[in-house]
């Protein structure tokens, strides 16, 4: 939906906000830190995954989904498609990454137990996806849409009415 550079920045804002918010309550919570955790520090948290997860989305994930999904062979016309198509990119490339963020913060927090590290890695990508990808395709990614395109998008220039009874 974004046409100019503009707007792809504040569409990602958009779906960088509600992702983050639900993927990061929801990684507290299963590993037991939603209650230990005081306002501030789950606000520093969300902020610091926040801008993590914009950077990547916007610099790296974005443009690799994008250049996968359109060279796909498939009706690029049909645009419901081509959301779905990206939207699946952008959210294993997301998961990918931010899984791994996910890890590094963990063990720097002394959270990680004393497993496999590629285990819990992948035990991790399993769990976020299950959550991300249907939290994208039926409620984030409709939500945003819909807003951005009521509210945010640029339907062009609006026409002045102009009186020319004088």
């Amino acid at each position: 939906m974004p046409t100019s550079k503009k707007e792809q920045i504040i569409f990602g804002l958009m779906m960088c906000t509600g992702m983050v918010l639900v993927m990061m309550f929801f990684n507290l919570w299963h590993s037991g830190l939603l209650g230990k955790m005081s306002p501030l520090e789950i606000l520093l948290q969300f902020v610091l995954c926040f801008v993590i997860a914009f950077l990547v989305e916007s610099f790296i994930v974005g443009p690799i989904a994008r250049k996968i999904a359109f060279s796909l062979p498939f009706d690029k016309s049909n645009k419901i498609l081509g959301v779905l198509v990206m939207s699946f990119f952008m959210v294993i490339g997301m998961v990918l990454i931010m899984s791994l963020y996910g890890m590094i913060s963990a063990y720097l927090a002394d959270q990680l137990g004393g497993g496999s590290i590629f285990r819990t890695y992948l035990q991790t990508i399993a769990r976020n996806f299950s959550l991300a990808l249907p939290y994208q395709l039926i409620i984030l990614g409709p939500l945003v849409r819909y807003v951005f395109g009521k509210f945010i998008k640029d339907n062009g220039p609006v026409m002045p009415v102009v009186n020319k009874s004088v």
